[in-house]
């Protein structure tokens, strides 16, 4: 009697543990399957770049978007910030918009600001993820710099980031000059003084899909 228990006792016990590998194997197919689904890619054709930039000693916004970006190397992460580290783009000055009724600012704009610069077909760079802190590292006029960014979490899959560029870190005064110069009535305030301002501040809108 005593051998029949310890026989059942022990069947009992393997079958407990069993059990209990099989409960923990599910669990980790279970995580290895999530863990597939929430690799996030960004949607390069949803991004929005837009700008304002400001005119008179007032300050009077001017606001403006790129029309096109180009996105390299863009790659699956585990999050949305993750997949943004690294990831190049270029910017045509073409795709300028400034939404202007008369269509004489963009053309301005074009030619005697980024007219006046180096190499500026392109505006490029690359986006920087250091655990929360974001940033862009711009080429422009022959010079590169960062741009600190505030990022704002719509949601798991939409993103909003904002900088201000200092013009003077990319050595565009003189094309600031330039602008201002064939712009002097219109960025003439109340004082009498024109000012076009070195200050831009830029938004990126960004979407991501779940892969």
């Amino acid at each position: 009697m005593k051998k029949t228990l310890l026989i059942l006792s022990f069947a009992i016990g393997m079958f407990s543990y069993s059990c209990k590998e099989a409960k923990k194997e599910t669990t980790s197919e279970e995580k290895e399957t999530v863990t597939a689904t929430e690799m996030y890619t960004i949607v390069s054709d949803s991004t929005k770049v837009s700008f304002t930039a400001y005119k008179t000693t007032d300050k009077l916004p001017v606001g403006g978007t790129f029309k096109a970006i180009n996105i390299k190397n863009a790659t699956p992460a585990a999050t949305a910030l993750e997949a943004l580290n690294g990831l190049e783009f270029g910017i045509p000055v073409s795709s300028l918009f400034t939404n202007d009724p008369t269509g004489t600012r963009d053309p301005k704009i074009t030619e005697f600001f980024f007219g006046a610069m180096k190499n500026t077909e392109l505006i490029s760079g690359t986006f920087k993820v250091d655990g929360e802190a974001c940033s862009l590292e711009i080429e422009m006029n022959g010079a590169t710099s960062s741009i600190p960014l505030e990022t704002t979490m719509n949601s798991d899959t939409s993103y909003t980031f904002n900088g201000v560029m200092d013009l003077k870190n990319w050595n565009a005064t003189d094309a600031v000059a330039s602008l201002n110069k064939v712009c002097e009535a219109l960025h003439t305030g109340k004082d009498g003084v024109s000012k076009t301002w070195d200050e831009v501040a830029i938004k990126g809108d960004v979407l991501f899909v779940k892969k």
